[in-house]
């Protein structure tokens, strides 16, 4: 008789497991506590897996030898509680799937900066001609990608949540980009143990496999030696690093150094500006460089890659007001990266789903770079209370449509206005590409 696995959750990481999990000869059953899409409906269903919705149904879940949480789902949620009580393991979709491949895995993650450095890790990779997978926290899910694909690299971005459950899963190269408070409603507004989560990226890693993180976040390093960690260290930043492996950045360069060779790539042309984007960027090809890729490869990627949606994305200009969407900021580090970018009076429009902000880091900035705040989000109390005596106008408004009405008044022309939230969206919006595309639209229609 088969194995028996459950799915909780039938969003991309579910329907995903589910389907590699049954191609591996597992009997699955998913279960959402929500209505499922009609797509996932009609893919379980060509797939022969049966499902529920709108309940978790304990009965159906006995006698299974594991469950697979979506990373959605909190880890106290009645029904995780539940099957950990009758020794159910949950597990993670990526150790799942990872034990179905043989593929290079290159594992990302930070509290900002992991899908621009993602992306273009992905990007030069591809450029070397490698047949390369991406997945994790964007795109089609790992597990679904095992099951169809056959790739010889993955490239996965990797959030806390798909973390948590992490055992045994050893990706060949993890990046941890930088480590800032965020999700702390979900990790009891303990910033240790969203750090120790992170951490978790390296936390099987063998001598053979290497930890890429940023040096220049003292925190994250003071975590790193404190964790007794064996994977080989390569530290990057754009301050000064003592240790003999490490990426550096001067005279326009980036220098990759290890014990045995120096590699230097001109920056002069990044496709990318600002200094998140150089240290996206020294990440991305300390990654490439540790896999061999030519220096012309890194490179020609650095210049041509495009950059992300939703992150400091041009819109329009209109009457020489610039309309910038930074809808992908959905913490305080990365509302921080926005405003220091921006080089004129800046309209910003913020607010949403509070994780347990604190905003006093963003006070010299907003002092020096903004001239108005319109907040859009259900609840603005701190938004408020952090900045009511630092602009001179701070609104507050109910809809997209009249939050970009509002800012577009009070802007002047070479001023910008920008979207960057600094919350999570799920108030007024079903996810920040969904608050940034309503951004552009109403841009659009002023």
């Amino acid at each position: 008789m088969a194995e028996k696995g459950i799915v909780l959750g039938a969003g991309e990481s579910g329907v995903g497991t589910a389907i590699l999990a049954k191609r591996q000869g597992f009997e699955v059953f998913v279960s959402d506590r929500n209505a499922l899409s009609q797509i996932a409906k009609t893919t379980l269903q060509e797939h022969a897996i049966g499902w529920e919705e709108n309940q978790h149904d304990f009965e159906q879940m006995k006698g299974a030898q594991w469950a697979m949480k979506s990373p959605g789902i909190p880890n106290d949620a009645p029904i995780v509680t539940q099957l950990e009580a009758h020794n159910i393991p949950i597990v993670s979709e990526l150790e799942f799937a990872a034990q179905y491949t043989d593929a290079l895995l290159i594992g990302i993650t930070g509290s900002n900066g992991k899908t621009t450095t993602t992306l273009l890790t992905h990007h030069i990779l591809k450029n070397a001609g490698l047949k390369v997978g991406l997945a994790g926290n964007i795109g089609t899910s790992f597990a679904r990608q095992v099951s169809e694909e056959q790739f010889d690299v993955y490239v996965l971005e990797i959030s806390s949540f798909q973390l948590d459950h992490i055992r045994a899963f050893v990706p060949h190269i993890a990046a941890i980009t930088n480590i800032t408070p965020d999700h702390l409603d979900r990790y009891n507004n303990d910033f240790s143990q969203y750090i120790k989560a992170k951490l978790k990226i390296a936390s099987a890693q063998k001598t053979t496999d290497f930890l890429v993180y940023n040096a220049d976040d003292k925190l994250l390093v003071q975590n790193i030696e404190a964790a007794s960690l064996k994977s080989t260290l390569h530290p990057f930043g754009l301050e000064a690093i003592t240790t003999k492996r490490k990426t550096t950045h001067n005279d326009n360069q980036i220098v990759i150094t290890t014990e045995k060779t120096k590699t230097m790539i001109p920056t002069n042309s990044l496709a990318l500006q600002g200094r998140h984007n150089l240290l996206n960027a020294m990440a991305a090809a300390t990654i490439a460089d540790l896999l061999q890729i030519s220096k012309s490869v890194i490179r020609e990627s650095l210049s041509t890659f495009q950059g992300v949606p939703h992150r400091l994305e041009p819109v329009l200009k209109i009457q020489k007001k610039q309309f910038i969407n930074d809808s992908k900021a959905t913490n305080v580090n990365a509302a921080f990266f926005a405003l220091e970018s921006m080089e004129a009076p800046t309209v910003w429009i913020a607010g949403g789903v509070d994780k347990g902000n604190a905003y006093e880091e963003l006070l010299p900035l907003v002092h020096e770079k903004v001239k108005a705040i319109v907040c859009l989000g259900v609840n603005n109390e701190k938004l408020f209370e952090a900045f009511e005596g630092v602009v001179d106008i701070i609104i507050e408004t109910q809809s997209m449509e009249e939050a970009v009405k509002i800012a577009a008044k009070i802007a002047q022309p070479q001023e910008n206005v920008l979207l960057s939230p600094a919350c999570a969206s799920f108030d007024l919006f079903e996810n920040y590409e969904d608050r940034g595309n309503q951004f552009k639209t109403a841009i659009r229609n002023l």
